[in-house]
């Protein structure tokens, strides 16, 4: 059987896929010719309005995250919410302690840490469209509890703990989403819109409290308005969500095949007859033979940790995750502000709206080099970047700035700001959206949703970390800290280069096979899969999703490998020229 290589773009808003010789006619094997003549070989459109419209809405999770995240930011230098929440010196003068600071910012941390791991259950339960409307709703119950809050700290710290709870459920279901619905050759930016999105509500959030703080600085308004406006994200996921079906990957495990056809026709904007869409079906029901022969829920997650190369993975899905939080962005995020006015900027809420700017429109590119460039070289590149960036920003902060009175030294105060800039800039365009693709592309679908779960709750763990700990840090080595963060981005290229397999214009089932066969990191963007009948014999073998009886047949021999094309790097395969 002859298989789908992988796409090339032209430089019209189509993508053609190249299916080597299949339409040649020949003697030998006439027969398949024959019937591949049923199928539909013309080119698909790049982007459609349906897949267009998925990508934006379901994004809207990373909205509601990108918001709560910014909008706290200022909060803590705003007089009412300090006069309300805060603490008393002797002379009555309000202020946040590092604890009460730390514990109102991160335990949104601890929420979302939570809710991520509880998702993954439901979601496998109810499904991923469904889950998504739930945790909108508890997301919500957590602003109330927050906005109603007039002077009591503890109230404020549990509603950010509730409304966690929503966040970190919707920063596992929309990549989820997105990894199972959208197409191949697009599956990386829809993923990283998530991170846009995060981006664009952190860029919003500043915006208005730089205007409640211009407009109602000594009024509770000066906050409550801001929060107030963060039903309305939730509430358009929750309904328009509504209008859009559940994945195809998770319909086909549910027996409900047709519909799934469906929802790849419309996504991809093909003919039901296509044979994009008849190669990808085939690819799923080959990886999902054995859905139905699953045992209990513990059982899974045994079985999980002990299949082939999944300890592996799911290993490296948490240091991942983990290392987007040392890169040391939410080092400005959660207290850019703060940071900010330390550098004698008169009015840190337009730097911190400037740099939050910055951060959403350079995302664009992130979405372009994504597809482009591949997940590998834009991560060790973005890596590079940041270190360079970190280790100047550090030296000025520490050897150059006169931290005691900074205005006396105007000049380090900008060049931090310059390079800050520079910093995101490098983290928007790489490891902010492309941590998120890989953990979308990372596991086998029988695993994804609890694979994804523990990725996205390290993530979690780390932001609660260093959201927390960040305070009494500074307070002893002050911008020193910045040296920790550019000694982590070292670190996360090295790990980029020798651990993470390339995805670039991959099928889900394909990354999956390149992780059990082992192939080097380093060679994978040149590796080329073997027909569907052939992966999913690998992956019986491996015994993680495929139908044992495939299995039994590939270990007698009874399933034949069928040559494929390999650029100069065979794994194991019979190089051909076809």
């Amino acid at each position: 059987m002859m298989r789908l290589r992988l796409p090339h773009f032209d430089l019209s808003n189509r993508v053609v896929y190249d299916y080597g010789d299949i339409k040649k006619p020949s003697s030998e094997d006439s027969r398949e010719r024959k019937g591949l003549e049923q199928f539909d070989f013309s080119p698909l459109p790049r982007v459609n309005w349906r897949s267009f419209g998925m990508g934006v809405l379901v994004s809207m999770g990373g909205f509601i995250f990108g918001y709560d995240t910014g909008q706290i930011s200022g909060f803590l230098a705003m007089p009412d919410f300090l006069n309300r929440f805060g603490q008393r010196h002797a002379d009555g003068t309000p202020y946040f302690s590092n604890v009460r600071s730390g514990l109102i910012v991160a335990m949104l941390s601890i929420g979302t840490l939570i809710g991520a791991l509880v998702a993954s259950p439901i979601a496998d339960l109810i499904g991923r469209k469904y889950s998504i409307i739930v945790w909108c709703g508890i997301f919500c119950v957590g602003n109330i509890v927050m906005i109603s809050a007039s002077e009591h700290w503890y109230q404020m710290m549990m509603g950010r703990w509730v409304a966690g709870l929503g966040v970190g459920a919707l920063s596992l279901l929309v990549p989820i989403y997105q990894a199972e619905t959208g197409p191949r050759h697009i599956r990386g930016a829809l993923i990283s819109t998530y991170q846009l999105f995060i981006t664009l509500g952190i860029f919003l959030a500043a915006c208005f409290n730089y205007a409640t703080d211009r407009h109602q600085r000594n009024s509770a308004a000066s906050w409550r308005i801001v929060m107030g406006l963060g039903f309305v994200w939730p509430f358009i996921l929750a309904v328009g969500i509504l209008f859009f079906p559940e994945t195809p990957r998770y319909a086909y495990r549910h027996g409900r095949k047709e519909e799934a056809k469906q929802t790849m026709v419309k996504i991809y904007g093909a003919p039901e007859n296509h044979y994009s869409i008849h190669s990808e079906l085939q690819e799923i029901e080959a990886k999902l033979a054995a859905e139905n022969k699953q045992g209990g829920l513990m059982d899974e997650w045994w079985k999980m940790f002990n299949a082939p190369r999944m300890a592996h993975r799911i290993l490296l899905g948490m240091t991942l995750q983990m290392f987007q939080q040392l890169t040391g962005a939410n080092y400005f995020f959660y207290y850019g502000t703060v940071i900010f006015e330390s550098t004698g900027i008169k009015n840190s809420f337009v730097t911190q709206m400037i740099l939050n700017g910055i951060n959403f429109g350079t995302t664009f590119y992130g979405l372009y080099i994504v597809e482009h460039y591949g997940r590998r070289k834009s991560l060790i590149a973005g890596s590079i970047w940041m270190f360079i960036c970190f280790m100047i920003f550090a030296s000025v902060g520490h050897f150059a700035l006169d931290r005691q009175t900074p205005s006396n030294t105007p000049k380090a105060g900008r060049a931090m700001i310059v390079f800050a800039a520079f910093f995101i800039f490098g983290f928007a365009t790489t490891w902010g959206p492309m941590i998120w693709t890989i953990a979308g592309e990372l596991y086998p679908g029988r695993y994804r949703s609890k694979g994804m779960a523990l990725s996205t709750a390290s993530n979690w763990l780390w932001n609660f970390l260093l959201a927390f700990f960040t305070p009494f840090i500074t307070g002893d080595i002050d911008f020193r800290y910045g040296y920790v963060f550019a000694a982590c981005n070292v670190v996360a290229g090295l790990i980029v280069f020798f651990f993470v397999i390339e995805g670039q214009n991959r099928t889900l089932e394909e990354i999956d096979t390149m992780y059990i066969e082992k192939v080097p990191p380093w060679k994978s963007q040149q590796w080329v899969p073997p027909p569907p009948e052939e992966i999913a014999a690998i992956r019986a073998r491996a015994g993680t999703a495929e139908d044992p009886e495939l299995g039994k047949a590939a270990d007698d021999g009874e399933v034949q490998a069928a040559p494929s094309p390999t650029n100069g790097y065979t794994n194991g395969h019979e190089k051909v020229d076809i």
